[in-house]
């Protein structure tokens, strides 16, 4: 009955199994054979040869992704709801020593390559004005929208020839390549992604997101970023062991499928209720609070989404039958 958000679904009993099994002595830190794997299983996965860390939160992921690719006196260009922007008390400023975001609009909280390069074109080249160093964007956007491979693409177009980094925030990258059926590959490095924070969490995962190097160049110096932030955990065999359990004959892909297939039964049933297409597992609908409080009073919880709106998000662990009684009950509204 619980719909405000896939971060509180239950963990993924292949991931407790792999927890287990690794529950032995090893070396700490990141030396451990588990977390070794991780740069191969990465590798293997997106077709090219990456380098790879964990890492406990998306937030961590995203800045020191982004403190990667970014000066303190300099920007990041992302769109005013993203994360980033809206829900992460600042940590990118934090990580970057103090980078500005850049904040763009666009339909659906996504980015578009005219408004980067527009916004680009309107900054002078001198000491006055902050210069960006990348463009961040989350896919699936924060209203559930998808970046398709040739929309990345026309933004790492223009990122190249202004000599911008491009970060994607996939704390939904699962559900977006689920929903385009598409490589990883295809949706990453080569559309001309420079780093990915593929998230597990929200996905059946526990307490472990992967940082994705697609630009090898990136990585060194943010081993020695993750440690001065206080995220390389000395027990980090227990997260490479959920990643590679997420990991293992598309763990990550099925469990984003079955969140996408449990938000398109409440899709059909809100109907003209919808506020934007659902293309993964987040659904945001036209609702008021009197109905709103019909729902909460028959067990139903989720978020409100301003006034007159609200946010159902749908995951990995709920059946058609968990989610078709919220259907049949908006339906009913």
């Amino acid at each position: 009955m619980r719909f405000f958000s896939d971060n509180a679904a239950s963990v993924h009993p292949r991931l407790l199994e792999a927890l287990a099994q690794a529950n032995g002595q090893d070396t700490a830190y990141d030396g451990d054979a588990l977390s070794a794997q991780l740069n191969d299983a990465f590798s293997d996965l997106f077709e090219i040869k990456v380098e790879a860390l964990w890492v406990a939160t998306g937030t961590a992921a995203n800045s020191l992704a982004l403190a990667a690719m970014c000066q303190p006196h300099q920007g990041v260009i992302c769109h005013k709801e993203a994360h980033i922007e809206q829900d992460e008390a600042g940590a990118p400023g934090f990580f970057t020593g103090g980078a500005k975001l850049m904040l763009l609009d666009g339909a659906g909280a996504k980015l578009s390559a005219a408004s980067v390069e527009a916004h680009c074109a309107a900054i002078r080249d001198d000491v006055h004005q902050v210069q960006p160093a990348a463009v961040s964007i989350t896919n699936t956007s924060e209203y559930g929208m998808v970046y398709h491979p040739d929309e990345v693409a026309g933004l790492a177009e223009v990122c190249k020839a202004r000599g911008l980094g491009l970060h994607m925030d996939g704390a939904r990258f699962a559900n977006a390549v689920a929903t385009l059926g598409c490589s990883p590959a295809e949706l990453t490095w080569k559309a001309g992604v420079d780093a990915l924070s593929f998230g597990f969490v929200k996905n059946g995962g526990m307490s472990a997101e992967a940082l994705v190097f697609f630009d090898r160049t990136l990585a060194a110096d943010t081993h020695y970023r993750r440690k001065r932030a206080g995220h390389l955990q000395s027990k980090g065999r227990f997260l490479a062991a959920q990643i590679l359990a997420m990991l293992e004959n598309d763990l990550w892909l099925d469990n984003a499928r079955a969140a996408n297939a449990g938000a398109q039964i409440i899709a059909k049933a809100a109907h003209d209720r919808l506020l934007y297409p659902v293309e993964a597992n987040e659904i945001f609908i036209k609702l008021s609070a009197d109905e709103a409080a019909q729902l909460r009073a028959t067990g139903f919880d989720f978020y409100d989404w301003g006034e007159g709106q609200a946010r159902l998000v749908t995951s990995w662990n709920q059946s058609a039958g968990d989610v078709r009684p919220l259907a049949e009950a908006i339906a009913a509204l």
